[in-house]
C-alpha cells in the first residue's frame, strides 16, 4: 500500500522503516528539516539498534522518503498513521493538540489521497479520544462524514526502545480499533509479514489496552522495588525470590486473578498483605503501593454498595457469600463486607449460598461469622427461588444455579447487578 506516516519521532520512524521494509511504498511527514534531510540520505534520526540498516536498505530501494509537505505526503496515499506525541499537559492530562492538527491537515487534504482513505491513530490516547474528538475534527476539515471515503482506526503500539525491531516482528499482538466491525481491515493487511495474534475491537477498547499495559509494567517495576526493598531487610535475596515468583506461569505470570470482578477476600490475601506491610513498618521500609492495596480493596467495595444504592431497590438478593465459589469460608470474604453495610443501609436482605450451611460452620470461621452478621441465620435461605422472589434487585456474587440465569431473572422483571 501507499503509506503516510505523520510524525518521524520515535514511534513513527521506526513504523516507517519497517512498513517500507516489508515492501509499502511510505512517506514521512515532518516539521523537522534535520530529521527529513536524514531520511532522504538514508540516515536514521533516532538512536536504534539495527534501524540505520534498515533506513538505508529501504532509502536505496525507494520505498521510503521524508517530505514536510502534507499534500505531497497524502497524495494518492491508502492509509496515513497519526505518530505525533501526546505529552502531558501540566494537569497532567493528555495534550492533544498536535494528533488534533495532524487530523485536521488529513482532512483538508483528503481529496488528494486515494478514493477511500484509512486514518489511522497510532498515538497514544485515551478512551473517547478518537472517536469524539479527532474523527469530527476530520470530518470537519473535509466536510463530509466518516465512513463514506475515509475511516479513523486506532493501532496502538508495543514498541520497547532499543529492542524496537524485535518488537515490531514479534509482538506481543496486533490491535486495531474499529468505528464498526471490518473498518480495521487494511490496517491488518498493513502487517502482512508479521505473524501474531489479531485483535479487532471497539475503537475505545484498543485505546485503553495501550494505558492499561503501560500502567500493567509500572505496577510490575514498583511492586518488585517494594517486595525488594522488604525481603532486602529482612535478610531473603530479593532477587531470588522474584525470580521463583515470576517462574510461576499457572498463577503468578498468567491470566489468573487479572479479570475485573469484585474484591478480594479469604483467610490469606488480607491477612499475609497486613503482616507483610507490618514486616516492612517494623524494618522502616516505605511500601506505599503495597500499603494501599487494602484500601483500595475496600474502595471497590464501597464502589459496588454506591452502584446498589443508586439503583434504587430496597429488597436485594445476594448470591453467594463466601469468599468464593465453591467453598464455605467466609473469612474476610467481601461479599460479608457488602451484606454488613446493606443492612446496616436498612436493605432488606435474602442471601443465597448453597454452600454456606450454619450447620456445618463452626471453628473461626462460624466465629468471624457471628461477629460480622449477629443475626446471619434469619438472612441465609437455602432456596434461590425464595430469594429472587422477595427480591427487586438481585446482586449477583457467584453460586447461580445450573438451572437459572440471567435471561430467567430479567424474564421475571428482575433488576440484575453482576460484581464478578
Amino acid at each position: 500500500m501507499k503509506v503516510t506516516i505523520f510524525g518521524l519521532g520515535y514511534v513513527g520512524c521506526v513504523t516507517a522503516a519497517l512498513l517500507a521494509k516489508d515492501g509499502h511504498d511510505v512517506v514521512g511527514v515532518d516539521i523537522s528539516e534535520q530529521k527529513i534531510g536524514q531520511l532522504n540520505a538514508g540516515k536514521t534520526p533516532i538512536i536504534e539498534p539495527g534501524l540505520d540498516d534498515v533506513i538505508a536498505q529501504v532509502h536505496a530501494s525507494g520505498r521510503l522518503r521524508a517530505t514536510r509537505d502534507v499534500s505531497e505526503g497524502l497524495k494518492d496515499s491508502d492509509i496515513s498513521l497519526i505518530c505525533v506525541g501526546t505529552p502531558s499537559a501540566a494537569d497532567g492530562s493528555l495534550d492533544l493538540q498536535y494528533v488534533k492538527q495532524v487530523a485536521e491537515q488529513i482532512g483538508s487534504n483528503l481529496g488528494l489521497a486515494a478514493a477511500f482513505h484509512t486514518i489511522v491513530v497510532r498515538s497514544t490516547v485515551l478512551p473517547g479520544s478518537t472517536r469524539d474528538t479527532i474523527t469530527p475534527v476530520v470530518e470537519a476539515a473535509a466536510g463530509e462524514r466518516v465512513g463514506s471515503h475515509f475511516e479513523v482506526c486506532t493501532n496502538p503500539e508495543f514498541l520497547r526502545e532499543g529492542s524496537s525491531i524485535k518488537d515490531y516482528y514479534e509482538p506481543p499482538r496486533i490491535l486495531v480499533g474499529e468505528r464498526t466491525p471490518g473498518a480495521g481491515d487494511a490496517v491488518h493487511e498493513l502487517y502482512s509479514e508479521v505473524t501474531a495474534e489479531r485483535f479487532s475491537v471497539p475503537l475505545e477498547v484498543a485505546e485503553a489496552v495501550k494505558y492499561s499495559d503501560n500502567a500493567f509494567h509500572a505496577m510490575k517495576v514498583v511492586f518488585a522495588n517494594e517486595i525488594g526493598r522488604v525481603w532486602g531487610a529482612a535478610g531473603a535475596d530479593p532477587k531470588q525470590v522474584m525470580q521463583i515468583v515470576a517462574a510461576d506461569s499457572k498463577l503468578n505470570i498468567s491470566p489468573v486473578y487479572l479479570r475485573p470482578g469484585f474484591a478480594f477476600g479469604g483467610s490469606c490475601l488480607p491477612k499475609d498483605l497486613r503482616a507483610l506491610c507490618s514486616a516492612a513498618n517494623r524494618s522502616h521500609v516505605s511500601v506505599p503501593m503495597l500499603e494501599n492495596l487494602i484500601t483500595s480493596n475496600k474502595t471497590h467495595v464501597e464502589h459496588f454498595v454506591t452502584a446498589i444504592k443508586n439503583a434504587g431497590f430496597r429488597r436485594i438478593g445476594l448470591i453467594g457469600l463466601a469468599f468464593k465459589a465453591d467453598t464455605d469460608d467466609l473469612r474476610e470474604s467481601p461479599y460479608v463486607t457488602l451484606a454488613k453495610v446493606l443492612i446496616g443501609e436498612g436493605y432488606a436482605l435474602r442471601i443465597y449460598d448453597p454452600t454456606v450451611q450454619m450447620s456445618g460452620i463452626h471453628g473461626s470461621n462460624k466465629e468471624y461469622m457471628y461477629q460480622e452478621i449477629p443475626h446471619i441465620t434469619r438472612l441465609l435461605c437455602d432456596d434461590f427461588d425464595d430469594v429472587v422472589n422477595d427480591s427487586e434487585l438481585i446482586v449477583i456474587g457467584h453460586s447461580m444455579p445450573d438451572s437459572s440465569s440471567e435471561a430467567d431473572l430479567l424474564a421475571l422483571g428482575k433488576q440484575v447487578l453482576h460484581l464478578s
